[in-house]
């Protein structure tokens, strides 16, 4: 923000001068060749006065001296010609470009002159001259104002140009150092400005990294910028408080849940002994129950701590994650009469939390068992997508595809809310798993999404980053428990064909 402001500005002052010193400077040099011209004239016209008062009186012979004369004085070329337009004396005396005895009263100065109008005019003299000044001016005599001669003066531009490309160079020199004083004092007053900025920029960080240590000042800076700096600093405290809190909620809530539902679990399975068969049936009901809102309240505390905890991603190997879990897996699978198949290239090394992996691929067997029917397979595969090379990156995506029944548009679309499970399945699920899978690879750097199976069935895709480059560069606490990984004995529910 710093460099903007400075930007702003040079580029109104810029603006100023350019407003300013432009026009001043184009004025300036018109101004110069005008007061050039108007001396020229002056001069050339006397000169003539004096040259038709030499012919009428029969001196023409002084008419070379007179045109040296005023030539040394004025550093012109002098050319008088009589009323024909004949050469009667030029100062350039060179063989190579004299005029003398040449009829010039063709060329458009001297007939205009001859028709008793003077001809002002730039236009480029010898190379050795550079850019000049043409004068032609009439000498009359008599009441009628007859044309006796004609002079025509050439004054080299040299030295005026010099001047006003002098008279330019300083008005760049004192933009220059009027824009280097701007610089300096916008500077100045731009780091004073944003200085709340900025420490309102390094809380944000400490506040996202979860613990605000530095609060912003707020005394300092504009009204706005203070009025800014405590509401952000009570924001932060009253979010810290919450967080806290939450944690605190998450972390003692876990024995707080679990030691009544298990003493109600105990309890209900005293009672087996007691009842009679005919009651047997909602004795298993209430144990089932008792078990889904044990889990329901592991996932709950699980995406508690997901949502409280901030994690530094580090290279796991996915291919052996995902032998691992499927190893685990086929075993439990292989009762409900499914397999379980592995396939797709190495993948290598991705970004991922600790225990993250896990965490997803079992969720993400959990449901597609569920969903699958003996007699069908499961397969997990993992590819790796090269991206665009611009706005779409490489990325390694694992693939857990299942033969089930699969789901609608919109039902995948609803997929990962929570609680959320499809009308046409059983209710052991706790809707918990698919958000969790969202959850863990968000924190990953990743992302989750459902799609179709080609041949049936669901396709559950999770892309994460490979780590082929340094993990980003944040600050962040561990947390204990990360995700909650579901067992495979408590992922298969005591009765099929329920899922998610």
């Amino acid at each position: 923000m710093t460099r903007r402001l400075v930007c702003s500005y040079l580029s109104l002052m810029l603006l100023v001068l350019l407003v300013l010193e432009v026009p001043f400077g184009f004025v300036y040099g018109r101004g110069e060749l005008s007061r050039f011209s108007n001396t020229a004239e002056q001069g050339a016209m006397t000169l003539a006065d004096v040259c038709e008062e030499k012919l009428e009186r029969g001196l023409a012979a002084e008419l070379p001296d007179l045109a040296r004369n005023y030539s040394r004085r004025t550093g012109s070329r002098v050319i008088v010609a009589d009323r024909n337009g004949i050469v009667r004396t030029d100062t350039d005396n060179a063989p190579a470009v004299t005029t003398v005895g040449k009829d010039l009263s063709a060329e458009p100065d001297i007939a205009t002159a001859l028709h008793n109008r003077p001809a002002i005019g730039t236009r480029d003299a010898p190379a050795s001259d550079g850019e000049a000044l043409f004068v032609t001016v009439p000498g009359t005599s008599g009441a009628d104002n007859t044309v006796t001669c004609v002079v025509r003066t050439r004054h080299p531009l040299g030295a005026l140009n010099e001047r006003v490309h002098a008279t330019w160079a300083v008005l760049a020199a004192v933009g220059l150092g009027v824009l280097a004083t701007v610089a300096v004092i916008g500077f100045v007053l731009a780091r004073s400005i944003t200085r709340p900025i900025r420490a309102l920029e390094r809380a944000t960080a400490q506040l996202a990294d979860g613990r605000l240590t530095d609060p912003p000042a707020t005394d300092h800076g504009p009204p706005e910028l203070r009025r800014l700096s405590a509401s952000f600093t009570r924001t932060a405290t009253r979010l810290q408080h919450l967080l806290s809190a939450q944690q605190a909620f998450a972390s003692e809530a876990s024995h707080q849940l679990k030691t009544p539902l298990t003493a109600l679990r105990l309890r209900l399975e005293n009672f087996e002994p007691h009842l009679a068969p005919s009651a047997q049936g909602s004795l298993d009901e209430a144990l089932a129950e008792v078990e889904r809102l044990s889990r329901m309240v592991q996932g709950l505390l699980a995406l508690a701590r997901l949502e409280n905890s901030a994690i530094t991603p580090e290279a796991t190997d996915l291919d052996t994650v995902v032998a691992d879990r499927a190893a685990i897996w086929t075993a439990f699978a292989g009762e409900q009469g499914v397999d379980i198949t592995v396939t797709g290239a190495n993948a290598g090394h991705v970004w991922a939390v600790p225990g993250a992996l896990d965490g997803i691929i079992d969720n993400l067997l959990s449901n597609a068992l569920r969903a699958s029917p003996p007699g069908t397979a499961i397969t997990l595969t993992t590819v790796t997508t090269p991206g665009d090379g611009g706005r779409t990156p490489p990325m390694a995506e694992l693939h857990v595809i299942d033969e089930g029944s699969g789901m609608t548009e919109s039902e995948r679309q609803r997929a990962f809310d929570r609680f959320w499970r499809a009308a046409d399945v059983h209710h052991d699920g706790t809707g918990l798993g698919l958000p969790m899978v969202r959850q863990l690879a968000r924190a990953c750097g990743g992302r989750a999404s459902l799609h179709a199976a080609p041949g049936g069935g669901l396709d559950a895709v999770v892309r994460l980053r490979p780590a082929q480059r340094r993990a980003p560069a944040t600050t962040r606490r561990p947390s204990e428990g990360l995700s909650a990984t579901p067992t495979p004995q408590s992922a298969v529910p005591r009765r099929a064909k329920e899922f998610r």
